[in-house]
């Protein structure tokens, strides 16, 4: 049991670890502002951004702080259900003995997988919101802008890679 408990209270870790990351990079984006007043990336006005795409880009940034903040909670939650479970001697005997629990396997691989679905959404909108920040700074991709297309595809291929892998790793996790 205890290797069963350790090894998820590691991976409940690297979720909050890893969320937190994006989470302060979310909020820190939310508070920078992209605009170029200056315009002195898109020289021309028909690859101007519209209020739509900046509109987007904070709907996005709020979406992403939400889903890995829901992530983070969750795997906080499975930690310390998984840490009251193990033992009763954790800091006031006579408290805590009475909230010893034994904690469901399945419910703990659910609650495992509803955190790294959180963490999917984050992703993506996280990836959506970076998409509108090079719209914004770059030109639109409506207008063709050759540099737009450079910073968005790789954007669009290897994060949905990455998101592919990472689903795949935890749905074989949660089948183990």
């Amino acid at each position: 049991m205890s290797s069963f408990t350790s090894l998820h209270i590691t991976a409940l870790d690297a979720i909050v670890n890893v969320n937190s990351l994006f989470t302060l990079a979310v909020f820190i984006g939310l508070t920078w502002n992209p605009n170029d007043p200056q315009n002195s990336l898109n020289s021309d006005p028909a690859c101007a951004p519209t209020s739509a795409i900046a509109e987007n880009l904070i709907a996005f940034h709020v979406y992403s702080f939400s889903s890995f903040l829901f992530s983070s909670l969750v795997a906080l939650a499975l930690k310390q259900a998984i840490r009251l479970s193990r033992t009763t001697s954790f800091h006031y005997p006579a408290a805590v003995e009475h909230l010893v629990a034994h904690v469901n396997r399945s419910s703990l691989r659910v609650g495992m997988l509803v955190s790294a679905v959180g963490s999917v959404f984050g992703c993506a909108f996280l990836m959506l919101a970076l998409v509108n920040v090079a719209q914004i700074k770059l030109g639109t991709l409506a207008c063709g802008s050759s540099h737009t297309y450079a910073a968005v595809v790789p954007l669009l291929i290897l994060v949905p890679i990455a998101l592919l892998i990472y689903a795949s790793l935890v749905l074989y996790a949660f089948t183990r």
